[in-house]
């Protein structure tokens, strides 16, 4: 296993892993403060005051410098590693989502993610030819020199890590052939717990990667956050089995909505597991018998990731009554759905800036969320 060592803690990184933790400072808040405020450390600095303007009475719960170098030592006490949203090694790839963590854990080799890459998912309960499919599928990839992407779930996840990992033999390896993990809980928290050996397998020869702590255990919540990671990180999403409303076809749903490209293997319509891949092919997912099939399909190369324009500068408020005034119009426009920020605009007939900064506001306060798509949405909570 490649093991990382930081020669000092830099502050930096310490700065961003506690804006990241902070309370109410989600992955696309997290870009949207650091647009605003250039650095982390200005940005905590900044989100008390933040929180009072969007109406809360106390400041959001910020971890302390020493919380953060803690997980810090323990990650690389593991063998791992933080990879920040924009900065090298962090994959480019990831970092052209709108909600891309912005601080992600990473245990084995991190020159991996940058290279060409296909996620491989499908039933936890899956059949033995959909689990044999699944392996042979990752095996060919693998020997094209593609990195195989997967959630490490029993199943057709873990048929195509073992797959990969079977051909990625050393030559294969050079020329980017392996596997990457995207775990649920934390790094120090194998899930299942049979897939122990195996994570530390995928850190030997590709990565891991967990976006939640470590200590943390995988919740049912925690799976659609690992899913949007996985197509995020891949040109293509390929599902091999899959019931209607599964995991698996929320993360061949988020794979579509960015850009990339749908892959899905037919199966018999006697099969429950079979329906959610038939209707991707109805829905213009492209068949899939054999590796080559994918390879095919693939862009020649990643898309370059858009340039993001610095949030305008933030009004200043002279007029207390005015920001009250613009502050309850935005509150009566958001909803518990989501609503596209564009529309708060036009409504509102204030400047865009303006109306950003209000956003931000509250959500500091806890009371919006922002989510992808530049939308935002009321958060059922009172303070």
């Amino acid at each position: 296993m490649t093991l990382w060592r930081r020669p000092a803690v830099s502050s930096d990184l310490v700065d961003a892993l506690r804006l990241a933790r902070t309370e109410g400072v989600g992955p696309i808040a997290w870009r949207r403060l650091l647009a605003r405020f250039a650095s982390p450390a200005a940005a905590l600095a900044e989100l008390p005051r933040l929180a009072r303007a969007g109406g809360r009475d106390t400041p959001p719960r910020i971890p302390s410098r020493a919380d953060a170098e803690r997980e810090i030592a323990a990650l690389e006490k593991l063998g791992g590693r933080f990879l920040v949203l924009g900065e090298q090694p962090y994959p480019a790839l990831l970092a052209t989502a709108d909600d891309a963590p912005p601080v992600i854990a990473c245990l084995g080799d991190p020159a991996v993610l940058q290279r060409k890459s296909v996620a491989v998912v499908g039933s936890r309960n899956a059949s033995t030819n959909g689990q044999r499919l699944a392996e042979q599928l990752a095996a060919d990839l693998a020997k094209s020199g593609i990195t195989v992407v997967s959630g490490l779930a029993r199943g057709i996840d873990t048929a195509a890590h073992e797959g990969a990992l079977a051909s990625a033999s050393e030559r294969a390896r050079t020329h980017g052939g392996t596997t990457v993990a995207c775990v649920a809980g934390g790094l120090d928290i194998p899930y299942p717990p049979e897939n122990a050996a195996l994570q530390a397998r995928i850190a030997q020869h590709g990565a891991v990667l967990a976006e939640s702590p470590l200590g943390t255990a995988p919740l049912g919540r925690s799976f659609p956050r690992r899913n949007r990671i996985i197509a995020a990180l891949s040109l293509g999403t390929v599902v091999v089995e899959a019931a209607p409303r599964s995991g698996s076809l929320l993360t061949a749903r988020l794979a579509g909505e960015a850009g990339r490209e749908v892959f899905a293997v037919p199966g018999s319509p006697l099969d429950p597991r079979a329906r959610g891949t038939n209707n991707l092919i109805r829905e213009g997912a492209h068949l899939v018998e054999t590796a080559e099939d994918i390879l095919r399909e693939l862009p020649p190369e990643s898309p370059p990731q858009p340039q993001r324009e610095m949030d305008e500068p933030a009004p200043s408020w002279e007029d207390p009554t005015l920001h009250t005034k613009i502050t309850s119009e935005l509150l009566d426009l958001i909803s518990h759905s989501p609503t596209p920020v564009d529309d708060l605009i036009r409504r509102c007939q204030v400047s865009a800036a303006v109306v950003m900064a209000i956003l931000m506001e509250l959500e500091a306060a806890g009371r919006i969320e922002s989510l992808p798509g530049n939308r935002v949405a009321l958060i059922a909570k009172d303070f």
